[in-house]
């Protein structure tokens, strides 16, 4: 004789979530469910959808909250171990670039807001310092987007000739410069300055303009053309 079905709440608790996915899909469930379906399992304490719960609590409800835990802070919870605390990450980390990969699709900038959209999400939260320059066509339309370097608190390593290399190997026209400020300072440093001077001189001799360079930190963000900064 075939073993009978079981229902769902014949499921062990910590089924329950994907029993649910199976039978409604990922829409029907909630943050809790689709996070206790990545931990797989509870505690002794707490079920899988229970210590999905506390986590959303401690990140006050908010993923992009939930985002902002390292693997150190997410190991020291009970319950989450390496495995799940990596599991974690990964997912939502997947969350983020799809994102990007969807504004990469031949979107148009028109302002800084617009690039502001892509990159605050992206970098206003991290530890370090990253520099990502925006490649566009003559229509304004995104070619690619490429991660030039990262570094530290205080700051990273650019090289102008590989900004500018990457652009002429696209094909781009045009060019924006982004990158974060982990300290929270929106202004731009000396170097900062500097540094945006030399790129729209060189681009200059290349035939690629520099549109922008726009600075991301927890508190917004800062445009040097919205600031007459570009000359």
């Amino acid at each position: 004789m075939n073993p009978k079905k079981l229902t769902i709440k014949e499921w062990a608790i910590d089924d329950r979530p994907r029993e649910k996915m199976i039978q409604k899909g990922a829409s029907a469930l909630s943050n809790a469910e689709l996070i206790a379906i990545l931990l797989g399992n509870g505690t002794v304490e707490d079920t899988a959808v229970g210590l999905g719960q506390k986590l959303l609590q401690m990140a006050s409800n908010n993923l992009n909250e939930l985002a902002k835990f390292d693997f150190q802070r997410l190991c020291k919870i009970k319950g989450i171990g390496e495995a799940k605390a990596v599991r974690l990450i990964a997912a939502l980390e997947l969350g983020k670039r799809r994102n990007i990969e969807r504004v990469i699709e031949r979107k148009k900038i028109t302002c800084s807001n617009d690039v502001a959209d892509i990159f605050v999400p992206q970098l206003q939260d991290l530890p370090h310092e990253e520099f990502w320059i925006v490649l566009l066509n003559r229509s304004n339309l995104i070619i690619d987007m490429n991660r030039i370097s990262q570094g530290g608190i205080a700051g990273t390593v650019t090289d102008v000739r590989i900004i500018l290399k990457t652009a002429l190997d696209r094909m781009a026209t045009q060019l924006i410069l982004c990158h974060n400020h982990p300290s929270g300072n929106l202004q731009p440093s000396k170097e900062d300055i500097n540094f945006t001077k030399k790129i729209l001189e060189a681009g200059k001799l290349l035939d690629i303009q520099l549109l922008d360079h726009i600075i991301v930190a927890n508190t917004g963000y800062y445009s040097f053309a919205d600031n007459g900064m570009l000359g």
